[in-house]
């Protein structure tokens, strides 16, 4: 990519390059807002200039044991991809390996249209409504960009099928038909709910696609802001199928309010799980990468933010049957307080869940870029484009 020198006109170096780090829907935006000032443009090229040479870097090895799911649905933000485009951004930032592995992305979408969104309970305004389907094609245009095979077809060859996800009762209105889409290759995948589905059933139709023994779940509005080691993690968990004392199935990571989280009074107040903690937080050495460490806590709840968990161990545990999950529900409202009250009770082994933690408990490792509410202002192209962090968070 060539870059111009402070000064020149931005339109001489294109909508074509921008796109190469941007999302197309964005680039117009960006265009006005960078020409308003030399200083605009010195900044954002310098940014740019090093955040494309580490996009041109060779890729890592394609035989990542892990697939990523991303979860997307309504947000005042649509049709922008502003959102993911952020979550990607943090991947090649602080865990390259994520934009490696195979991905699948489950477009879930809305029950009904009011006059103010609502977007927990699946209502949306109607522009929004309006605006999904051009949002689920930029999303599209993004990820087959950022995660297609280099090798593969520039028309990206597909084969597609229908599916359902059922819930609830055994009774024929408890389904939800599937559109799947998937590239030959398997890198990437699309599925498109024909209703609602809520994250725990959007989660579950990914998983029973997959087909490697691990997932990385990815709600698309929560970005990373630490490095993650990704694959010595992985190799923990690996290897922590030979030794039942110390099961690695799943592994969150520290948001603002899990900070210091072994030292909480959700921990320290209960005796058993304080003794656990005692007992199991250590700092594992993957024979592999002897020269890495990769802390963790015992971990007492299932979380729906960022976390890595075998897929198998998913399917099993929270989804036993089509009784647990109803539509529209989240998993750690639903799972995450019956795994709590089982680990009290002793069963943390059942759960296997962990807290990754860097500087014993005191690294920042996710920012919640609050989705819900966000509505791309012009205000916030600093934030968007990588020049700072949000600060808000929300668990």
């Amino acid at each position: 990519m060539v870059f111009p020198f402070p000064g020149t006109s931005i339109q001489t170096w294109g909508t074509e390059s921008i796109s190469r780090v941007l999302p197309i829907s964005s680039c117009k935006e960006f265009i006005s807002w960078i020409s308003k000032s030399h200083q605009n443009r010195a900044r954002v090229f310098s940014f740019l200039k090093a955040f494309t040479v580490c996009r041109e870097a060779p890729m890592v090895p394609r035989s990542s044991p892990l697939t990523v799911i991303v979860t997307t649905s309504p947000t005042p933000s649509i049709p922008s991809t502003d959102l993911i485009s952020s979550v990607l951004q943090s991947f090649h930032r602080h865990c390259r390996d994520l934009v490696s592995a195979r991905v699948i992305v489950v477009f879930d979408t809305f029950d009904r249209i009011g006059l103010r969104s609502r977007l927990k309970k699946g209502q949306v305004t109607p522009e929004v409504a309006a605006n999904y389907g051009i949002y689920k094609e930029n999303v599209k245009e993004l990820i087959l960009r950022e995660y297609a095979s280099p090798d593969a077809s520039p028309n990206h060859v597909t084969q597609e099928w229908q599916d359902r996800a059922e819930f609830g009762l055994n009774d024929l209105s408890n389904v939800v038909d599937l559109s799947i889409t998937q590239t030959d290759d398997k890198q990437v995948t699309f599925i498109e709910p024909a209703a609602r589905l809520g994250f725990g059933l959007a989660v579950r139709s990914a998983l029973r696609v997959c087909e490697t023994p691990y997932v990385w779940v990815q709600q698309h509005d929560w970005a990373l802001v630490a490095d993650i080691p990704l694959t010595p993690l992985l190799e923990v968990m690996e290897r922590s199928d030979a030794d039942p004392a110390v099961p690695v199935k799943y592994v969150s990571f520290p948001s603002v309010r899990m900070l210091s989280y072994a030292t909480q009074p959700c921990v320290v107040e209960f005796p058993a799980l304080r003794a656990l903690t005692g007992d199991l937080t250590r700092d594992f050495v993957p024979p592999s990468h002897p020269e890495v460490t990769v802390p963790l806590t015992p971990l007492y709840f299932w979380f729906d933010k960022p976390h890595i968990a075998s897929t198998e161990h998913y399917l099993s545990r929270v989804f036993p049957n089509r009784l647990t999950m109803r539509r529209g529900e989240f998993i750690e409202d639903k799972v995450g307080q019956q795994a709590r009250q089982q680990m009290k009770e002793g069963q943390w082994h059942k759960w296997a869940c962990w807290l990754y933690y860097p500087e014993e408990g005191k690294q920042l490792c996710l920012r919640h870029l609050q989705g819900r509410t966000w509505n791309g202002a012009e205000g916030e192209l600093l934030t968007k484009y990588g020049f700072s962090e949000v600060d808000t968070d929300s668990t």
